[in-house]
């Protein structure tokens, strides 16, 4: 196993070593995962509802620990980890419930009785990005052992560290050994054997389209199932009776929040043509008042990019563009682009079309209800968006007509752990969270009995 370099993005210095698996070492974890999951899933409901809440419990108590790993490994704010370890812990407890709510139906039929049955799927392979180490995580892991799965994780090569710890405290909870494991290394060995292992039944993966695609291909191979949340290039769609104040307010955060390294960021925004210019008055102190600090401060509200390769590719959007305003961020080391807007005239351009995942927002007027609709949904993504306004037939009348998964009216809101997520077009495949998350890794079997 090769070892490689955690770096710090706000400081651009070593935090430490980290082992990758390679390819031999992935096959015995998938095996030995495979091995674990009869027990695992002939464990009695009751019992693995309350090793989920153990694990839950042991997460909460370490909630600083990991989001102190989280700032130095990923960049985020304190804020935001402290947030996302939380999210870990109570994603956990929502799904210990599920184990003893596995329902199947008893369907009626003529000669006898018929009932289905919800079966797990046996390994869960779960590719987890760099953008939201903890969160996705536990988006995949907590559902899929609720359901009676074991699971593989593989953690983005450059923010191993907080899915490490959570590996270590399930074993603390008293998770079987093997029923949850953390395999660090490169997406060429790891993720990849995960699509062409034949043990590994599931692949949930989080990351770039382009990614996602090669992946369905290869898991279409074995007829292996596949969730996918990809790519988005999300609309905040500001109407002249909204509240622009609000509006102007919040929309930073909607979009520059984790420094624009986000799926669900509006890094569009649409304003209705008579607004614009009070839209825009408005905006800018906002943005240029976010405070862009190295996020061991913990008054810091966004924090750098993740590495030196993702800020070249975020300033190369920035190249003959008309810029409106920055705001700021620190000189010296760390991968900093400051939060920016830009103006944009021409659906053609290229800030307007491709993800950015960077601290970069194009705005844009429209002329009418139709025109809002017609300008968010021409783009190959559908995962997430906003609607301001003050006419409630409206925003229902918009957020139908928007191709997106998630829609939020007057809030940013996209993730809450006990509804759907998931998006439309290229966006991805599949749905995360809410109530019927255990059911997407198990199989549904039907039996009837002869009377």
């Amino acid at each position: 196993m090769a070892t490689y370099t955690v770096i710090n993005p706000a400081t651009e210095r070593p935090v430490v070593e980290v082992e990758g698996a390679s390819l031999e070492r992935t096959d015995r974890l998938v095996e030995l995962a495979h091995e674990a999951f009869p027990a695992w899933r002939g464990m009695p409901p009751g019992e693995r509802a309350t090793v989920l809440r153990r694990f839950a419990a042991i997460v909460d108590a370490h909630i600083e620990e990991l989001a102190e790993l989280e700032v130095r490994n990923a960049g985020h704010t304190w804020g935001n980890a402290t947030w996302e370890a939380g999210n870990v812990r109570d994603v956990l407890n929502y799904y210990s419930a599920a184990p003893e709510r596995m329902f199947g139906r008893q369907i009626p039929v003529a000669g006898g009785v018929d009932v289905t049955f919800h079966e797990p799927l046996g390994v869960v392979g779960i590719i987890v990005p760099w953008n939201f180490p903890m969160p996705i995580a536990g988006w995949g892991f907590a559902p899929a052992l609720a359901a009676g799965n074991t699971v593989v994780l593989k953690p983005a090569e450059m923010t191993p560290l907080t899915a490490i710890r959570i590996g270590e405290l399930a074993l603390e909870a008293g998770l079987p050994e093997h029923v949850l494991t953390v395999i660090p290394g490169k997406g060429s060995v790891v993720g990849d054997r995960f699509v062409t292992h034949p043990l590994v039944r599931k692949v949930c993966f989080t990351g770039s389209t382009e990614v996602g695609k090669g992946i369905l291909a290869g898991c279409a191979e074995q007829v292996k199932r596949c969730t996918l949340e990809l790519g988005g290039k999300s609309a905040n769609v500001i109407f002249a009776d909204a509240d622009l104040a609000t509006a102007a307010a919040t929309a930073p955060y909607s979009v520059f929040d984790n420094a624009g390294q986000d799926c669900c960021a509006r890094s569009r925004i649409l304003v209705e043509r008579p607004a614009y210019d009070e839209f825009m008055g408005l905006l800018e102190p906002a943005v240029k008042n976010l405070a862009v600090l190295d996020p061991a401060d913990r008054s810091s509200e966004m924090g750098p990019l993740i590495s030196a390769q993702q800020r070249r590719t975020v300033q190369g959007f920035l190249d003959d563009v008309d810029v409106a305003f920055t705001g700021s961020a620190p000189a010296g080391d760390g991968f900093w682009v400051p939060p920016t807007v830009v103006r944009a005239e021409s659906t053609d351009e290229r800030i307007w079309r491709e993800e950015i995942f960077g601290p970069v927002v194009a705005v844009m007027p429209f002329d009418d209800e139709a025109h809002a609709v017609a300008l968010a949904n021409d783009t190959e993504y559908g995962l997430s968006g906003s609607i301001f306004t003050s006419d409630v037939g409206r925003a229902l009348r918009v957020a139908r007509g928007i191709d997106a998964g998630n829609l939020s009216v007057n809030s940013h809101a996209s993730v809450r752990y006990w509804t759907p997520f998931g998006g439309f077009k290229q966006s991805g495949l599949g749905r995360e969270l809410g109530p019927d998350a255990p059911n997407a890794f198990t199989e549904e079997k039907n039996v009837f009995i002869a009377g």
